[in-house]
């Protein structure tokens, strides 16, 4: 009969967005920038269950401070604590010291009980999204100086398609290979590819209007640029088949068109799936002795570690 109660009270406590210490190991918490973290309760879910005589909560922040008047800090009654506008340099160990007695109930003697409770609170950042696009094309030869001339005037094409979405083409390029087929003889195929970025000329000001979700806007704006290239692609293949007067030196190849997603995480984060198992897909806060100056996926670590901050973009 207890079974199901335990059950469906998991399910609650998970709901009341709250996470649990334990005793015998430290607890990962992520926690978005500029969010509120979850509640972190100041005992194990065993203990909550039970009635608890004059306890007495102790929290202490990564900077040994104790986070009872921080303004950060929303330290409740029942020594529940949440950090507020979480940042890169709020990251770090979160201590709570649970003080409670036990009374013997025949000769009310008093036992006082002290545990501890380590929680590591990390900031994350959702990765950036570009996108990875290639494609083909059949041309008449490859020494053909119109390849090169079609490959520019596509680029400027497909920029023009998603400029107001402010992404861009970045990284292009072409090559021309001689394919010989079963059906069809030797052809000449251009393979061409290039990526769709989200970092075009103004995309700080977009940024400014949304500075808490910039990531999410961020890659909302490379979906929306990626689709709207794939239709593109889509078009193209029916003008050129019922719309073009005479037929093109180069044709699109049916279904070439093919979308890879690149993450890339801002300066200061990275990502650590051996570290971070619960958050991989996340740019987790690089941490002490680390650094990411860039915009790669992982924080390189210092020569020397005198980097003791959360977040650097540089051992010095």
């Amino acid at each position: 009969r207890a079974e199901p109660k335990e059950e469906q009270l998991s399910i609650d406590l998970i709901g009341k967005n709250e996470v649990y210490g334990d005793t015998m190991h430290e607890v990962n918490v992520y926690v978005k920038v500029f969010t509120n973290s979850p509640f972190l309760v100041c005992m194990d879910l065993a203990l909550s269950q039970e009635k608890i005589i004059d306890p007495k909560y102790l929290w202490i922040g990564p900077d040994g401070r104790d986070l009872e008047g921080q303004r950060y800090a929303n330290v409740t009654e029942t020594g529940k604590l949440m950090v507020m506008g979480f940042r890169e340099s709020m990251s770090g160990t979160y201590t709570c010291t649970l003080s409670h007695k036990i009374i013997e109930t025949t000769t009310q003697e008093e036992t006082e009980i002290v545990e501890a409770y380590k929680f590591m609170v990390y900031a994350y950042r959702e990765a950036d999204h570009a996108y990875q696009v290639f494609v083909r094309f059949t041309t008449m030869h490859c020494k053909l100086k119109t390849n090169a001339l079609f490959f520019e005037t596509l680029k400027k094409i497909l920029n023009s398609t998603i400029t107001h979405l402010t992404c861009h083409i970045t990284q292009s390029s072409y090559k021309c290979h001689s394919i010989r087929t079963p059906k069809h003889g030797l052809q000449h195929e251009l393979f061409i590819n290039f990526q769709i970025d989200p970092f075009a000329p103004g995309w700080e000001e977009v940024c400014h209007k949304f500075p808490y979700d910039c990531e999410d806007v961020t890659n909302m704006r490379a979906q929306q640029a990626t689709e709207r290239i794939g239709k593109f692609f889509q078009q193209l293949r029916y003008i050129l088949e019922h719309e073009a007067e005479a037929v093109p030196t180069i044709q699109y190849v049916e279904n070439s068109f093919s979308v890879t997603p690149i993450d890339s995480c801002r300066p200061g984060f990275g990502k650590n799936h051996h570290t971070h198992q619960n958050c991989a897909s996340c740019c987790v806060v690089c941490g002490p002795g680390t650094y990411s100056p860039n915009n790669e996926v992982t924080c390189r670590s210092c020569a020397r570690p005198q980097v003791r901050m959360y977040g650097a973009k540089s051992c010095h």
